[in-house]
Order: structure tokens, then C-alpha cells, then sequence
């Protein structure tokens, strides 16, 4: 189908449709089939007659020191085509000078402690530079729905939360996460590695995955450490960064006999290549 590509606000503005109900899939670019997921998701909430706003925005402000934001890929070309063939209408792919005329923002949402964990921990200042841009998109495209995927859990709880604290009129609905066959979660960096270093990334998923067969949160998490133990004597090696099983409410540690659902994350390095994965759990106290 064909879809249209605006790079400034006046351009997106304009081609609005008075009236449709909008949804709006954020990207930082290197689009792949779970993106194509999410902006199927779009287009059931808002229907055949409704509009889908792609963004696609490498966002300085989330990037740290020593990551990769020189390097992402930047394949605008190919993601207009993969956008416009999951259904699309629209790509706003806008410039620094259009996100931040005045130069980096003085004035940033900060994540608080929510945002200080797991991947904030690791990358200190990244959640207020993602929460900043995300209002700052929220501001410029309008939906009634944006959609986020479930693979960045930590992300999509912060998102939640600040549209709930700040009262932005939109509703944030989550896509679970799209898989390779092998299980490996999709992610624009799995571009990054080798393929003796994607047989080790493996082990995210397949941690994740032994520890769906417990029920309780200590054995839960032994089988996902036996195997993320087994995949740092790998050649390459998997460096663990964290493991954690969370209550999903606030993103805290379960303890032992906890019961109820649960997210077991974690984050990885292979070769230069940061991973993240989750999946929910069903725990049921100590048995």
C-alpha cells in the first residue's frame, strides 16, 4: 500500500484525518516483524477507517555513554516498506532540530525509582531520556492508542505509569513479544552478532523458557540460572547482567512462596551485544 513519509510536525499535522480514531507504533528504525505485530494490533483498535502513525526517531537522550547510537541501524527506505506493507498510513521520521529545536531539553521527565533497576541500573539516565521522548511523540501524534511491545517489560511498566501520573489522554496497549523460530526474541540488534555468538544469545530465551515449568519462584529461578550458567562456559560466552523475577505491579523481587503471576527478565551481553528478554509466569507459592 502506499504510505507517506512526513518529517516535520506541520507535514505530520497535516495529514491527519479529522475524526479517525489514531494509533501510533514508536521506533527507533530498523524495523522487523515485530514491529510489523504491533502495527497489526494497531490497525484492530482502530479499524479500516482509522490511521496508523509509524515513528521512526534514533533518540540521543536514551543512549549512554559507550552505546550504540552511532551505530544503530538507520534503514529509513526499508522501514517505510515494511510499515506501509503491515498497514500502515504514515511514517513520521523527523530530524534532531525537529525533536529538540532548542538543542538537547532542559527540562526531561525523569523515571524516578521505578527507573533506577534492571535496565536503569545498567544504563543510568536511559528511562528519562525514553520517557522524554515518548511524551514529547504522545504531544506531536495525538492517538487514542499507542502500542508498545511486552519484550521491553521495564519500559512498558514506565510508559504505563507515566501516562497514568501525568494524565495523558491515550490508552497504552501491549503486544506480546514475536520470536524467531528458534525462540531467540526479535530485536533490531540481533543484526549484531555473529553466528556463533546468536547460538549463544539462545540462552535468553531458552533460561526463560525452562523456568516456565516451575511453579515456584525458587525452583523457577534455578532452572533459569542452569542454563544461563551453561551458556557462560560457551565460546563465545554469555556475560549475565541480571536475572529477576518480578511481581508485575511495581517491578520488585518476588519472594519465595510467592503466588500469582510474575515476569522472569533478563539481560545479557554477547561479543559488544546487549540482549533483553521476559515472559510471564504462573507461580504457585512452594511446591
Amino acid at each position: 500500500m502506499t504510505i507517506a513519509v512526513a518529517h516535520r510536525a506541520e507535514d505530520l499535522h497535516a495529514r491527519y484525518r479529522p475524526g479517525a480514531p489514531r494509533a501510533v507504533v514508536m521506533t527507533l528504525g530498523a524495523l522487523h516483524e515485530g514491529h510489523a505485530a504491533n502495527i497489526h494490533a494497531a490497525r484492530e483498535r482502530v479499524g479500516p477507517d482509522g490511521q496508523i502513525v509509524v515513528t521512526v526517531y534514533v533518540n540521543p537522550l536514551q543512549f549512554g555513554a559507550g552505546e550504540d547510537f552511532d551505530r544503530y541501524p538507520r534503514t529509513l527506505d526499508a522501514d517505510v516498506k515494511l510499515a506501509g506493507a503491515a498497514g500502515a498510513d504514515l511514517v513520521f521520521a523527523p530530524a534532531d532540530d525537529v525533536m529538540y529545536p532548542a538543542g538537547r531539553p532542559l527540562i526531561r521527565v525523569a523515571a524516578g525509582p521505578l527507573g533506577e533497576r534492571l535496565e536503569g541500573a545498567s544504563r543510568p539516565g536511559h528511562f528519562d531520556g525514553m520517557l522524554t521522548v515518548v511524551a514529547k511523540l504522545l504531544h506531536l501524534t495525538r492517538p487514542d492508542y499507542a502500542l508498545f511491545g511486552e519484550k521491553d517489560a521495564q519500559q512498558l511498566a514506565l510508559i504505563r505509569r507515566m501516562v497514568r501520573d501525568l494524565d495523558f489522554p491515550v490508552e497504552i496497549v501491549p503486544v506480546a513479544t514475536v520470536r524467531e523460530p528458534d525462540g531467540l526474541a526479535l530485536s533490531s540488534r540481533n543484526r549484531y552478532l555473529s553466528p556463533a555468538e546468536r547460538t549463544t544469545a539462545l540462552a535468553l530465551s531458552g533460561a526463560l523458557f525452562a523456568a516456565r515449568g516451575h511453579r515456584a519462584p525458587a525452583a523457577a529461578r534455578a532452572a533459569a540460572r542452569g542454563v544461563l550458567d551453561a551458556a557462560a562456559a560457551l565460546d563465545p560466552p554469555l556475560a549475565l547482567d541480571y536475572l529477576a523475577l518480578l511481581d508485575p505491579a511495581d517491578l520488585t523481587e518476588v519472594p519465595d512462596g510467592y503466588r500469582g503471576e510474575a515476569i522472569m527478565a533478563v539481560a545479557a551481553r554477547v561479543g559488544t551485544t546487549r540482549l533483553i528478554d521476559n515472559v510471564r509466569l504462573g507461580l504457585g507459592g512452594n511446591a
